[in-house]
């Protein structure tokens, strides 16, 4: 899953790179021509909806411009009219507070814009919608209607940020830590804890920030716009909020685009290595596939997964400059964060490629590739909302030690298990969810709808495994899938031209995609160095 970034301890990219990630990701159906009359799914079980309160309101405001500090590309522009959703922080108390949920809506460049808009879900959880807006405008995905950003309760452009500076801090200190320490456990939920007394301090209802709210905060937008009829697009976690609103509140949606999908009724944690195992399988095929890279690392799975064991019983210590101050600076390189690295490389396009290389870096040279690597991929300060990431994950994937390591043992025998125990992109999660002390959600259920649907997976994905899109497609028969055979996570970032032009196609007509384009499509070439 493309979790929040503070659950990406080890990203590879230079920051903006990593900002607009973020927001994409921290970051996985074919019907009727897509009329609004397309009958309803039936509903929900009461106890995972979210109540009725008081009706939401919005308000047109000026775009929250600058969108990301020093970074104006990301700011939005002419054509883009933005405002803010208010609606109650906890809808089991409508007397309670409120909250402001930003939305930026690009209206389309066509003379003749279809009328039912498209509604951007960013990943994480915690990520940002209105930090994608300004990328994906310039791809062109409001051509031919209406594109809708929303910054989900809690994230960046919201009124209130739930943000965690103490979090952060510890992120930036986490790169001369060793991973599997309990000293360094004891240090990520001692700074989820402050977050936590910071925030409740302030009067925030923690549990309030959760799929159930937020889905209901989705319908609410609807509603309070006047639109009769419109599409739902996910990304990641935005997948298990588009399926969760679609089972939940299936009013209005005409179709559903999943891009790397979250299956609502899996315990999240428990599919972390899996999807790993899924993703480096894909990454180790691809370079045996390639001559050059077949060439230049022969042995790389041998060569990986005994680093892995080595590192963890063993860690470097490698000193290179921080990229952002040029100190010298010590970088602790465990077999956690070997193994982390390959596995989020799938959240920035490209990164993939240079794997290959970091293995033989550590395997036959000094480790400085890697330890810059790990610098260079620490999540900007500020931009994650903890507040949601954690509410979703604490409530709604009760952690389970005995069985996450089971589900590694499983899927990737050659790891120890001391290694396995901390799983992908969230090494700490069983202290840090104790630190948050959320009440537990309801289960889950399975979406079942015969609305239209379109997943599109990246068979490259160690995040969210195609897997995955399989699971969810099994209760939804007006589902159409796609493998990208050149992308990870985020399809429509990793493979941008033939993903949009699906995506486009399966919005004009849900009955007739060409999805051919996606067969010609091959990983790119590995680098050699």
């Amino acid at each position: 899953m493309g979790v929040h970034p503070r659950f990406r301890t080890h990203r590879w990219g230079p920051a903006l790179a990593v900002a607009v990630v973020v927001a994409g990701a921290l970051s996985g159906c074919a019907g009727p021509a897509g009329s609004p009359t397309t009958p309803a799914a039936p509903p929900a079980p009461a106890a995972t909806s979210a109540p009725s309160g008081p009706a939401a309101s919005y308000a047109p405001a000026a775009c929250p411009n600058p969108i990301y500090p020093g970074v104006p590309q990301l700011d939005l522009g002419a054509g883009v009219e933005c405002g803010y959703l208010t609606v109650p922080e906890n809808r089991d108390r409508p007397d309670g507070r409120t909250v402001r949920l930003a939305v930026a809506r690009a209206r389309a460049t066509s003379p003749h814009p279809a009328p039912d808009p498209l509604v951007y879900l960013a990943g994480g959880p915690g990520g940002s919608g209105l930090l994608s807006a300004a990328p994906r405008i310039a791809a062109g995905w409001n051509r031919d209607r209406d594109v809708i950003f929303l910054d989900q309760r809690g994230t960046w452009k919201s009124d209130p940020l739930l943000s965690c500076p103490e979090i952060d801090a510890f992120l930036a200190d986490s790169v001369g830590l060793v991973t599997a320490a309990p000293e360094t456990a004891r240090r990520s939920a001692d700074a989820t804890a402050a977050c936590r007394a910071r925030l409740a301090g302030a009067g925030r209802d923690l549990a309030a920030y959760d799929t159930r709210e937020n889905a209901a905060d989705v319908a609410d937008l609807r509603t309070a716009l006047g639109i009769a009829s419109w599409n739902l697009y996910g990304v990641s976690y935005g997948t298990d909020l588009a399926l969760q609103t679609l089972r939940d509140h299936p009013e209005g949606i005409r179709g559903v685009v999943l891009d790397s999908v979250v299956p609502p009724q899996t315990n999240t944690p428990l599919s972390f290595w899996p999807s790993a195992a899924s993703g480096l399988s894909a990454l180790f095929d691809a370079c045996t596939a390639q001559p050059a890279c077949r060439t230049a690392h022969p042995d790389l799975r041998a060569d990986f997964f005994k680093l892995a064991s080595d590192l963890t019983t063993a860690p470097r210590t490698v000193t290179v400059p921080d990229p952002a101050t040029g100190a010298p600076t010590a970088v602790v390189v465990d077999g956690y964060k070997l193994v982390n690295l390959a596995i989020t490389a799938s959240l920035v396009p490209g990164t993939i490629a240079g794997i290959p290389a970091v293995v033989d870096d550590l395997a036959r040279g000094d480790g400085k590739v890697t330890a810059a690597a790990l610098l260079a991929g620490r999540p900007p300060a500020g931009v994650t909302a903890y507040g949601l990431a954690l509410g979703v994950f604490c409530s709604e994937s009760p952690f389970d030690e005995q069985a996450t390591l089971a589900a590694g043992r499983k899927a990737l025998p050659e790891l120890p298990d001391a290694l396995l125990a901390l799983t992908p992109q969230s090494p700490h999660l069983a202290g840090d969810c104790a630190a948050w002390d959320v009440p537990a959600a309801p289960a889950s259920v399975p979406t079942t709808s015969d609305r239209p649907v379109l997943v599109l997976d990246g068979g490259l994905d160690a995040i969210t495994a195609p897997a995955n899109g399989a699971e969810v497609a099994r209760t939804l028969p007006n589902a159409t899938r796609v493998l990208f055979p050149d992308a990870a996570h985020d399809v429509l970032l990793w493979s941008p031209t033939c993903s949009l032009q699906i995506m486009q196609g399966f919005l004009a007509d849900p009955g007739r995609v060409d999805t051919s384009c996606a067969a010609t499509l091959a990983p790119a070439p590995f680098t050699a160095s």
